[in-house]
């Protein structure tokens, strides 16, 4: 016989079972593939936006998550006590020691040569011009690419249905599956948008968060520098 192939007492080999999953997959990628192709030429169109997004995303959370984000809270603490021990070399270098957001803000401000605090707030604030422009690049990108993944989407919807009104005025069909198929490409445009969309909401909130920490960084390492009482935000 040529079903599935069993084992003593009636259970399906484990080679059987291998096969069925196998022809299970393949099953699912030919329903996606089938489902994309439905919509028509304008589907490419709105991968090569998801890609380009998705790429985008990637490379920011490389940048943000991996490279400008650490242990803030630890790293701020520490760097302070050193600074107030009077140990700026080592705290140079443990700023030299990584090169994420916090430890760029700090290593700029040591550095300077000049303990006025109007002068160390200069540094500081150019500083922020150099550091802080690095966590939200290309972020301005995402929802641009989320609003044409829609209108792409609304696009191949419109030629859709205008091309099943042709169909079947010309043929006297139902054009009730040519509009079904129609909608595929508003369907795969909002999945890219929505993709997009939480990226960078995810992105942003860490931008945000790191932001944060280099400012209070700044301003409690100035604090240390000119010797004035430290403030820790959040405590008592």
């Amino acid at each position: 016989m040529g079903g599935i192939r069993l084992a003593p007492h009636g259970v399906p080999d484990s080679r059987s079972r291998e096969w069925s999953i196998t022809f299970g997959d393949l099953d699912d990628m030919s329903t996606t593939l089938g489902w994309y192709r439905e919509g028509g030429p304008i589907m490419l169109f709105i991968l090569l936006v998801g890609v380009a997004g998705l790429a985008i995303l990637v490379e920011r959370i490389y940048v943000i998550v991996f490279r400008s984000k650490n242990n803030g809270r630890v790293f701020i603490e520490r760097i302070i006590q050193l600074v107030r021990a009077g140990k700026v070399e080592d705290a140079i270098k443990a700023c030299t020691a990584t090169t994420a957001a916090l430890p760029d803000m700090g290593l700029l401000i040591l550095r300077s040569r000049s303990r006025d605090e109007s002068d160390l707030h200069n540094v500081a604030n150019t500083a922020a011009l150099a550091v802080l422009p690095k966590l939200t690049h290309r972020l301005q990108y995402l929802p641009t690419l989320a609003i044409a993944a829609v209108l792409l989407g609304l696009l191949g919807t419109t030629l859709g249905f205008r091309a099943a009104l042709i169909a079947s005025a010309s043929s006297n069909v139902s054009a009730s599956l040519g509009f079904g198929h129609a909608l595929t490409p508003t369907a795969f445009g909002l999945i890219v948008a929505a993709m997009l969309t939480l990226g960078r909401g995810y992105l942003v909130n860490q931008s945000e968060s790191i932001t944060e920490e280099i400012r209070e960084f700044s301003a409690r390492l100035i604090n240390a520098l000119i010797d004035r009482p430290d403030v820790r935000l959040g405590h008592r």
